[in-house]
């Protein structure tokens, strides 16, 4: 399994070339998808995540210590995370965790986290029930299927003037999640719903679901797919000479989804948690020293990754050390000001407050429509997590 693990800034050649006493160092572990269909995703995200680890250690670290990021390539795959958070936990003797990108991935991790009373914290992972089962040890900063839906549905009939609409998602909790959410957003505005259809990762011919979609007499596609699936998928939309307004939720915002899909991309709609040329001057600071160190402009899974860490780092900064009920405590009493806005979370670790776009695809760049806040899920009597 590939680690790969930052060397903190401020240390010597000595401290980069030898193990560190645990004691010298505060340990954090993230899971990511670095290797297979996700990999433009996750190698993003981690990149966001070191970024902010040397901020932190430049700026003097966390507990008077610096921190050591260590990363295992999780895959998006169950399996696979699971035995990167067992070695992790047990073996690097990390004080908590972040990952590990795909729900069904992450959904895994969460008892492994809650057995050894590790906090746990995803950046990404999007289907609404993570936050529902009652593990007191899991936090989420992003949005659910279920609140993105809630937040855009409105914006994207009136912008699109959608009448019927096919639905498309990778099958796994992510894909599946975020299809039925939009579908029961847009349906309760008026929408008719053309068919429902989900493919696996790495999928490299949609003949057979694309002939379905053109003979279904939708006016518009939503697509839930990352960067390497969901520019396969569209570029044989146009391939298939399918005329139809083409939106959805994923990758399709960043840097690497415009410049692999070329010509294809353009004109379709993203609802996304964040993208480079939201407004405001944390942003514009985090896309300067983003895009110094990478030399590109960061997208919303850098972003995700650059604040899961920071939201971590605080954590244990309030906690005062690293014992895992004070982290949680830290963690609830999250107050964090992100380049996409402000986080904090609900009792059940549930994300809120923050930005989210829709944005448009026009000549290679991304064109925000409008912006909106994500709520607190427990307005107007709605369940935590929800």
């Amino acid at each position: 399994m590939r680690k790969l693990i930052l060397a903190p800034i401020m240390a010597t050649a000595v401290m980069a070339s030898a193990a560190a006493p645990a004691q010298d160092t505060v340990k954090i572990g993230l899971i990511q998808p670095l290797t297979g269909s996700v990999a433009y995703n996750g190698t993003a995200d981690a990149n966001g995540a070191r970024l902010a680890v040397k901020e932190r250690n430049a700026a003097g670290g966390v507990l008077g210590k610096q921190v050591e990021l260590i990363i295992e390539d999780g895959q998006c795959s169950p399996a696979n995370s699971v035995n990167a958070a067992e070695k992790l936990i047990q073996r690097d003797r990390v004080v908590a965790l972040v990952g590990a990108f795909c729900s069904s991935a992450t959904s895994a991790v969460m008892p492994v986290a809650r057995k050894y009373k590790t906090p746990f914290l995803t950046g990404v992972s999007s289907e609404a029930s993570l936050t529902e089962k009652g593990n007191p040890y899991f936090f989420r900063s992003a949005e659910t299927d279920a609140l993105l839906g809630k937040a855009f549905s409105r914006l994207i009939v009136d912008n699109l003037g959608l009448k019927k609409v096919a639905y498309i998602g990778v099958n796994d909790d992510w894909g599946r999640g975020s299809a039925k959410a939009f579908e029961q957003e847009l349906s309760g505005h008026g929408v008719e719903t053309a068919m429902i259809e989900y493919f696996n990762h790495g999928a490299t011919d949609f003949y057979t679901l694309l002939t379905k979609l053109r003979g279904s007499g939708a006016d518009g596609v939503f697509v839930a797919a990352e960067t390497q699936d969901g520019s396969t998928l569209v570029k044989q939309i146009k391939q298939f000479g399918i005329d139809m307004d083409v939106f959805g939720v994923g990758s399709w915002a960043t840097s690497d989804f415009i410049k692999i899909t070329g010509d294809a991309a353009e004109g379709i709609y993203a609802a996304v948690p964040y993208v480079s040329n939201l407004p405001g001057e944390r942003n514009e600071r985090f896309v300067k020293d983003y895009s110094a160190a990478y030399d590109h402009a960061p997208g919303k899974y850098a972003a995700a990754g650059y604040n899961s860490l920071n939201i971590m780092m605080d954590a244990i900064d309030r906690a005062g050390g690293t014992d895992a009920s004070a982290i949680v405590d830290g963690l609830h009493a999250t107050d964090y000001e992100a380049p996409n806005g402000r986080y904090r979370f609900t009792r059940d670790g549930q994300g809120y407050g923050f930005d989210a776009a829709l944005v448009q695809i026009r000549d290679g760049h991304t064109d925000v429509v409008a912006t909106t806040r994500i709520a607190d899920p427990r307005a107007d009597g709605a369940k935590d997590g929800q």
